[in-house]
């Protein structure tokens, strides 16, 4: 195939991620910890304000799994977990011998939907169970609900979970998501809005709070001049290295925000007057999305019977990649037998959504492939 591959979302280097590493190799600052980690979390809090208080870790999951730990999540206890997103969401519920109950999607955001999620939660306490936490996702960097998910939350005493992996740099009404929650959380996965190669954060209100999260992730190591430990621990700290690619990564976030926008505006230009072809967008303007992934959903009875799997692979043909939506939770082998709340919402956007190309380093020539499959697969006239 003689076109060079245009991937849904590869890394996107700024130029001077490479002067912090080097100062780390420098100054011999190759192992875990050290200035780099230090000068990202304070970048990272710089940035989300809210005086909040963040810990660089190995990974979103390493995150998610030390936020389930933080909110007392134990063997036995239940946590809601919204069921479309990606299975980094529930897999640290397992973890912790908890037992995922899902929750349908609404259609507006396609996170959490309120309704599903108040009924799953007076539900379970009918049957004795009070849900221990509740996992909210903004998923393709769309903010959910705020107002509804949280005020449902609040009226049960039940935590939050923020799972901003894929929302850094989007906000809802001026406040940037990561920051909602009684803990956010934030990856720095390869194809993110920015990376550290691999990487994440957790988000929390206090810096006592921060403080015990990293402590857990080092081992749990207590103050003594031994290794002396007294809780279960996890290595799950960021390196020194890879917070060093994440400082210079955040001297190009906002410029990076606004590219993978432009993208999702070249989708809205293009798909405005394709019958049959909704764009995943704002509901209004409250919600600024940083269209982490542009997301289309194709409607087959308006599209003369041509499917998402039918553009995914005239796409593949031309050695472009998509994908579809994260399939839901409820629908996994490893997940379908946990309880789910809903209806068939998320069902529907998997099975006819699809997930375009949105890299911020994305070319104008890359553009004129897409552009030119697109024409082809929609008889679209030039």
């Amino acid at each position: 195939m003689s076109n060079q591959k245009i991937w849904l979302s590869s890394p996107h280097m700024g130029g001077t991620e490479q002067n912090y590493v080097n100062e780390a190799f420098e100054s011999n600052w190759v192992a875990p910890l050290g200035p780099n980690v230090t000068g990202f979390e304070q970048d990272l809090e710089k940035f989300i304000g809210q005086d909040s208080h963040v810990g660089a870790l190995s990974s979103g999951t390493a995150a998610l799994h030390l936020g389930l730990i933080t909110l007392d999540v134990k063997a036995g206890d239940e946590v809601i977990c919204q069921s479309m997103t990606f299975s980094a969401s529930a897999n640290p519920i397992m973890y912790q011998g908890a037992t995922p109950i899902f929750i349908d999607s609404e259609k507006e955001t396609w996170n959490l939907c309120p309704v599903a999620l108040e009924e799953a939660i007076t539900d379970r306490i009918a049957k004795g169970k009070k849900p221990k936490a509740i996992i909210a996702v903004h998923l393709y960097g769309m903010p959910y609900k705020v107002d509804e998910v949280h005020a449902i939350a609040k009226k049960y005493e039940i935590p939050v979970l923020e799972d901003s992996a894929e929302a850094l740099g989007s906000h809802y009404k001026k406040q940037k998501c990561g920051t909602f929650g009684e803990i956010g959380v934030l990856s720095f996965n390869g194809n993110k809005i920015i990376t550290t190669s691999g990487g994440g954060a957790i988000v929390t209100k206090s810096k006592e709070a921060k403080d015990k999260i990293v402590f857990l992730s080092t081992q749990a190591r207590d103050n003594a001049p031994h290794y002396q430990h007294s809780e279960v621990g996890y290595n799950y700290r960021m390196s020194n290295i890879c917070a060093g690619i994440g400082r210079g990564q955040m001297e190009v976030l906002e410029d990076h925000v606004g590219l993978r926008r432009k993208m999702h505006d070249f989708y809205k230009d293009y798909f405005k007057d394709v019958e049959g072809v909704t764009v995943f967008s704002e509901p209004d303007s409250n919600y600024f999305s940083n269209h982490w992934l542009s997301a289309i959903v194709l409607d087959p009875s308006k599209t003369g019977g041509k499917t998402r799997e039918d553009l995914r692979l005239a796409l593949e043909q031309a050695n472009i990649e998509s994908r579809p939506l994260w399939k839901p939770m409820h629908l996994q082998p490893v997940f379908q037998n946990y309880p789910y709340y809903g209806k068939n919402v998320s069902e529907k956007l998997f099975d006819d959504g699809l997930c375009m190309p949105s890299g911020s380093n994305l070319t104008e020539d890359d553009k004129n492939r897409i552009r030119t499959v697109l024409n082809q697969f929609f008889n679209k006239k030039l």
